[in-house]
């Protein structure tokens, strides 16, 4: 074929073989370089353009690896066949709306929100300096799936201390929340189970048994939690129930209650979700 001729500038700041690599590809793209067309040799095309041979290989190295050329041994390079791309045509007077403007409040009472200037980041960056050494090479691997094993004895022992609750690290499974959590608890009963929710509760609970395909039954919260005497009349098998800070009311199961919802719980053989949302706060 005859040779390559293109503008290479050696002033610029993107390196000379992108630029040769770029040409040729556009070249190829804009079907000037038909397919089989025979690339000149790496010498020839250096000599020609004034540049290294390394810098014409570098360029056919890259055109090699993204599939617009092929190389034949003792032959050389060869442009391969290109697949027409579609490309959607937008109308040229389609206008991008601006992005609308983020409201502020003096009071945010998004629930999901949190007071960032609260957070102790430089007691933070102190643990994580400690623990991110090049010692901590278990730190890169997968880990166990139930969550890291040490973790899950820190918070066996916290159980303990915290609630009285005697369990082992091996019954204990580390997940990132109740979207992820909830769905396994799920799947170890069987589909036939009828669940008892708080109503109101939290709505993403209510999705997941909805998304679950699950079949549950709102049962009413007062000023003391979940109505117990409601829940021991309900044809349920297993009961949903957020004690500590109930969503979205905020309301305390009281001892009584707990009391009373566990004795129901045994006799019947039933089984008590616990999510402990918010228990670690305390507001009075």
């Amino acid at each position: 074929m005859d040779m390559l001729t293109f503008s290479l500038e050696a002033d610029s700041s993107v390196p000379l073989y992108e630029q040769l690599y770029l040409h040729i590809r556009q070249a190829i793209v804009d079907d000037t370089l038909t397919t089989g067309t025979k690339l000149p040799s790496k010498r020839k095309l250096g000599d020609f353009l004034d540049v290294s041979q390394t810098t014409v290989e570098l360029a056919y190295a890259q055109l090699l690896a993204e599939g617009y050329v092929e190389s034949l041994p003792r032959k050389g390079f060869y442009v391969l066949p290109q697949e027409e791309l579609y490309v959607r045509r937008g109308s040229s007077s389609s206008v991008i709306e601006p992005l609308p403007v983020k409201k502020t409040y003096e009071f945010d009472l998004y629930p999901s929100q949190i007071d960032t200037t609260a957070f102790p980041f430089e007691r933070w960056r102190r643990h994580l300096k400690q623990v991110v050494s090049e010692e901590h090479h278990d730190l890169l691997s997968l880990g166990s799936v139930q969550g890291d094993f040490v973790l899950r004895q820190e918070i066996a022992t916290y159980l303990y201390h915290s609630r009285g609750v005697h369990c082992s690290p091996e019954q204990i499974v580390v997940g990132s929340g109740t979207e992820q959590l909830l769905p396994q608890l799920l799947e170890l009963l069987p589909d036939t189970t009828t669940f008892g929710i708080e109503d109101p509760g939290y709505p993403l609970t209510r999705q997941l048994f909805a998304h679950q395909r699950r079949t549950f039954i709102p049962l009413p919260v007062d000023e003391s939690g979940v109505r117990v005497d409601l829940v021991e009349q309900a044809s349920i098998d297993a009961l949903y129930v957020t004690p500590a800070h109930q969503f979205p009311t905020g309301t305390i199961l009281s001892v009584s209650r707990r009391q009373r919802l566990l004795n129901w719980a045994s006799e019947r053989q039933m089984y008590v979700i616990e999510d402990d949302y918010d228990s670690e706060f305390r507001y009075s």
